[in-house]
């Protein structure tokens, strides 16, 4: 009898209906991922994912967007405006569903992305802060923090058909 095990990748965590996060699986979350169905994988890192997870999206026919390559290497540098900004806009589009935001451990990017798509739903910033933390772990940005409580939610674009929980 083949029995196959369904794990989750690092810090993966369901957002919203058909909406998710997570960090850089490894082929053991496969056959998980494959379960969800997924349409869009947005990437935040500044590098590229590593080859084995670039094959499974092409083999899965998913569509990749790449928008941390305009940040800077250094991977303490906090993600930037416009790439929230863009990648709030893809997160926003229902036709992009299932979606999954992932960088390479799913805290500080995803997590900033993640705790502005929350200041844009209109979540109080202790609630916005308690679930950046609880993926974070003890590795938490001052910074990031910051930037989601200084986030101008007035700069995203919201699209005309707009997913139901927005």
């Amino acid at each position: 009898m083949n029995s196959q095990y369904f794990i989750p990748p690092l810090n993966f965590g369901m957002i919203e209906d058909d909406l998710y996060r997570s960090g850089q699986p490894n082929e053991l979350n496969f056959p998980f991922l494959e379960k969800l169905g997924l349409k869009t994988v947005v990437w935040l890192a500044p590098e590229e994912p590593n080859q084995r997870f670039l094959n499974f999206i092409d083999d899965q026919e998913i569509n990749l967007e790449h928008l941390g390559v305009a940040t800077s290497v250094n991977a303490w540098d906090p993600i930037s405006e416009e790439i929230v900004l863009e990648a709030l806009e893809v997160i926003l589009n229902p036709r992009n569903f299932p979606l999954i935001i992932m960088c390479n451990l799913g805290r500080h990017r995803t997590g900033t992305v993640v705790g502005c798509l929350r200041k844009l739903q209109r979540w109080n910033l202790t609630s916005i802060f308690e679930e950046y933390r609880r993926y974070a772990g003890p590795k938490v940005r001052l910074l990031n923090e910051q930037f989601i409580e200084l986030f101008d939610t007035d700069l995203c674009r919201v699209p005309v058909d707009p997913p139901p929980w927005l």
